[in-house]
């Protein structure tokens, strides 16, 4: 309430300043490079004690909701205002940029192109000191050879954790899209390469060209279409079935012969011709008998001509009356 009423008091004492309306446009139309840029009067902001801000619209193009300010202050019991200061100032609806940040922290991951390069940052929190060799030759041994720490600086698990949380979170972690609909884990993928250390039993290195992921961190529950150990189901196709074409223009020539096959193919002819060897070697078998008949028929005909003979001889022989055998004529 007391704010208030000295703003009302101000505002009263200030009626000289709040009346220097023509002068502070005066000096808005000489800081504009065209006088149509300056715009109507927006009102009057109070800034203290004898210090008052005229604010005109800018009409400029590229610079909408942006406002000339002029400020005007007076001397203790002073009738005459003084310009103080004028410039183009940004209102509420005003199009501005984005806030400046220093070019080391504008850089976002993938900025970096062909030719860039970084600046040196000695307290990088992912980095820590390498193995400084001992003397001790098993020590070096596996800290040089086996864990390759023989650097300057080594990842740190602050970077170490990061990594993980950043690779699993990813697109090429389980909750991407082609891992959600793979049917099969990378971690029984025949082309997984897995990594050495701890980030081993969650991470591997794709190794399949034909793998969206190839040569790139994937966790072990990923996933994409290109498992070894996975197949395609069949499905039919979404086309229908051509109808068959007929060549209405095509001639075939046919040689036409004897009907061979249709003798072949008629029923009882291959039964009979089976018959037929049977028959011949049943006749053949019976002509053995037919010859022993042939060798009887001599025999026969012989005993045939003697009784022939004898019948003949009986019926030209005769007796007369007297008994004696006489030959008829």
């Amino acid at each position: 309430m007391a704010t208030a009423t000295a703003t009302r008091a101000a505002r009263t004492k200030d009626a000289v300043l709040g009346s220097a309306v023509d002068l502070a446009r005066e000096v808005a139309v000489e800081l504009a490079t065209d006088p149509s840029d300056v715009g109507e009067h927006l009102g009057v902001v109070v800034e203290g004690e004898r210090l008052v801000s005229h604010r005109f619209a800018c009409l400029a193009r590229g610079y909408r909701g942006w406002e000339w300010t002029v400020t005007v202050a007076r001397v203790p019991r002073g009738r005459t205002a003084t310009v103080c200061e004028a410039e183009l100032l940004p209102g509420d609806e005003a199009i501005l940029g984005q806030a400046w940040v220093p070019w080391s922290e504008r850089l976002r991951p993938g900025d970096i192109g062909p030719g860039d390069v970084l600046p040196f940052r000695a307290d990088d929190p992912r980095l820590e000191p390498g193995w400084t060799p001992s003397g001790d030759p098993e020590l070096d041994a596996v800290a040089i050879d086996e864990l390759a720490l023989a650097r300057v600086r080594v990842l740190s698990p602050q970077g170490r954790d990061e990594a993980a949380d950043r690779w699993y979170r990813g697109s090429r972690g389980p909750t991407s899209a082609g891992a959600v609909a793979s049917s099969a884990p990378c971690a029984s993928c025949g082309f997984l390469l897995p990594l050495q250390g701890s980030l081993g039993t969650v991470f591997g290195v794709c190794t399949n060209e034909w793998s969206p992921d190839d040569g790139r961190v994937v966790s072990l529950d990923h996933g994409c279409g290109a498992h070894s150990e996975t197949d395609v189901e069949a499905t039919p196709t979404d086309w229908p079935a051509p109808d068959p074409l007929i060549d209405e223009l095509r001639v075939d020539p046919v040689t036409l012969g004897a009907p061979v096959a249709q003798v072949e193919d008629e029923p009882g002819t291959d039964e009979a011709g089976a018959d037929e060897p049977a028959a011949d070697g049943h006749a053949r078998g019976d002509e053995p008998a037919a010859d022993e008949a042939g060798a009887d028929e001599p025999a026969a005909a012989d005993e045939s001509a003697g009784d022939e003979s004898a019948e003949v001889e009986g019926a030209d022989l005769g007796t007369d009356e007297a008994g004696e055998p006489t030959a008829e004529p």
